[in-house]
């Protein structure tokens, strides 16, 4: 999937990708090969690519700048920003989870090796830092993209810690989810329009719609990591389950007091890895639980109030229906 095509999304392909390309140059000749191929730039030879991934965040910065009445060209940096550090974020993740497979083709770690993959994240948080401090006045986005990959990295420790317990509760799992996805979608809502001087009840709004849409964001994510169809997601079936991790649907299973939800939890033990037939039969304990409704319902609430806050902004038509559009869009995707 990618996302419907929309003025913003056009966008991020004509003013975000070359401003991207011009910041990967600055890179010595190792880092840039394996950054650009996380990125879907170029190949493993540094052949040119048809560049993959979503680009959701960089187009939830350009629209927060269009949000606030500026042109977006003036929220290029900021856009630029937040896909590198979710590029950063990719290359660390891949590797902490040993995935081999994003985006129908092998992970840049599985291809260039581990440290390589770990020193092309940290050149691209370099260089999203970059991006935002050659603006004027950028103190203040600064320090939110700051805060943001602070919370990212809190996220993903938590995540990686809740792999070997057996006791998470929902509310620390849905914390972890926050801070591992829905941070740096909220950043991405404000930095555009902050970086173009709006008003701060503006940017504030704007954070609080991207906090519920990346909370959202995840639910999905987590629904497509049981459930979702390989040759749509690019990775096996139940990968999550095989990977043994605390997502929310996980989570609900195992709390829900349901009887499926107890046999789910005796199966699914942090000690013991599951099989083909056992994940498969885990993913029907947690369907029989309610959980697979249950995260479904939570995602649909969070857009639906994310919308519904949009109208209590002082937003242009077109911006305003444009975040709608990809709030809503983000509950139906398939990968």
């Amino acid at each position: 999937m990618t996302i419907t095509p929309t003025r913003s999304t056009g966008q991020v392909r004509t003013q975000v990708e070359p401003a991207i390309r011009t910041l990967l140059d600055r890179l010595d000749r190792r880092n840039r090969l394996v950054a650009g191929y996380q990125l879907g730039l170029w190949d493993a030879e540094g052949r040119p690519a048809v560049a993959g991934g979503k680009w959701l965040r960089p187009a939830l910065a350009l629209l927060g700048a269009r949000a606030a009445g500026a042109d977006t060209g003036a929220a290029v940096p900021a856009a630029a920003a937040v896909e590198l550090v979710h590029t950063f974020s990719l290359l660390h993740d891949d590797l902490m989870d040993a995935d081999t497979q994003r985006r129908h083709r092998p992970t840049a770690w599985a291809v260039f090796g581990p440290g390589p993959a770990v020193l092309a994240g940290d050149a691209l948080l370099c260089l999203a830092f970059e991006a935002l401090a050659a603006t004027p006045g950028c103190t203040a986005t600064v320090r939110r993209l700051a805060s943001a990959v602070a919370r990212l990295t809190a996220g993903q420790a938590a995540d990686l810690e809740f792999e070997g317990r057996d006791d998470v509760g929902l509310e620390e799992c849905l914390g972890m989810a926050a801070d591992k996805t829905a941070a740096l979608i909220s950043c991405s809502c404000a930095l555009g329009a902050e970086l173009c001087g709006a008003p701060a009840d503006l940017v504030a709004g704007l954070a609080g719609f991207g906090e519920q849409v990346g909370l959202a964001f995840q639910l999905v994510d987590d629904l497509l990591g049981i459930w979702g169809r390989p040759e749509r997601t690019g990775k096996p079936v139940g990968a999550d389950l095989r990977a043994g991790k605390k997502t929310v649907p996980v989570v609900r299973a195992a709390t829900s007091g349901t009887l499926a939800g107890q046999l789910f939890a005796q199966l699914y033990r942090a000690d013991k890895q599951l099989g083909d037939d056992e994940v498969a039969h885990a993913a029907r304990l947690i369907e029989k639980a309610g959980a697979r409704d249950w995260t479904a319902a939570q995602a649909d609430e969070l857009v639906h109030r994310a919308v519904a806050g949009l109208h209590e902004l002082a937003l242009p038509d077109d911006a305003a229906r444009e975040l709608a559009d990809l709030a809503v869009f983000i509950t139906a995707r398939d990968h």
